[in-house]
């Protein structure tokens, strides 16, 4: 029998930028221990653009933060770059969050600035590298601008331009368009692919949009409904750059509809 795992190995990805091997957690409830990731197995390779979806309350969050080493799992291994991930390390890994999470007392440049001002980078450096992410976001002139002065999409737009400030070979999203509206959503997928293909970055991005995933990703990865497990990758072999009219191609929807049968089938 196949095992589960292999339907996340891509033996032509060479060296992983993100390796997750034999990965189980469990949390301890109330009324005892309760599953919540089982046996996960993947690898996703440089540069590649890898959406992770599943069931809600299976997981995939909690997977990603583990992947940030913001979390510890009980068992198993993760490896960005080859190396084991145990704590944050901005060097390696950024994160962008559902919620922009800005800070209101401070302008759009200086949350970008944020993370370098922890690391103690020089104010010109730190000011010309978050000039610099603003200018590559689309938000090039609202620097000056607070978090309530802003839209939606230009919070989050501030919040990618400050997970990428560092310049971490792996950034890591966690649904961070779920609060927008349709249209702006779809706005911000494009973009993101725009600054995707300018940057050359790794990219692991959770969302329950399935719409969303077939028109981000380069792969797909289903998780089950919890203990989350891998039940499938899934190519998306669609050329790049992506349009808005491939959304209404017969490839598109079958791509769609493979991700919703797995989701929807009994575990």
């Amino acid at each position: 029998m196949q095992h589960l795992a292999d339907v996340t190995r891509d033996p032509a990805a060479g060296e992983a930028a993100v390796a997750v091997e034999r990965l189980s957690h469990v949390y301890d409830g109330r009324d005892g221990q309760v599953p919540a990731l089982e046996d996960i197995d993947l690898t996703v390779a440089p540069g590649r653009f890898t959406v992770i979806v599943g069931p809600s309350g299976c997981g995939k969050t909690s997977l990603l933060m583990m992947m940030a080493g913001l979390r510890r799992a009980s068992t198993g291994t993760i490896r960005l770059a080859g190396r084991p991930i145990l704590a944050p390390d901005p060097d390696r890994v950024g994160v962008v969050f559902q919620e922009a999470s800005l800070f209101p007392w401070q302008t759009a440049l200086e949350n970008v600035e944020f993370p370098l001002t922890l690391r103690r980078v020089a104010a010109a450096e730190r000011r010309r590298r978050a000039e610099g992410m603003l200018k590559l976001v689309g938000l090039e002139g609202f620097g000056g601008r607070y978090p309530h002065e802003l839209s939606g999409g230009m919070k989050q737009r501030v919040s990618i331009a400050r997970g990428l400030v560092q310049d971490p070979p792996v950034l890591l999203m966690d649904e961070p368009f779920a609060a927008l509206d349709e249209q702006t959503r779809m706005t911000m997928g494009h973009e993101l692919l725009r600054i995707w293909s300018q940057t050359s970055k790794t990219v692991v991005f959770i969302t329950h949009s399935l719409t969303e995933a077939v028109y981000l990703a380069d792969e797909v990865l289903v998780m089950s409904a919890r203990p989350g497990r891998i039940i499938d990758r899934i190519t998306v072999d669609l050329p790049r750059p992506r349009t808005y009219e491939m959304m209404a191609t017969d490839r598109f929807g079958r791509l769609r509809e493979r991700i919703w049968q797995q989701i929807r089938k009994p575990d």
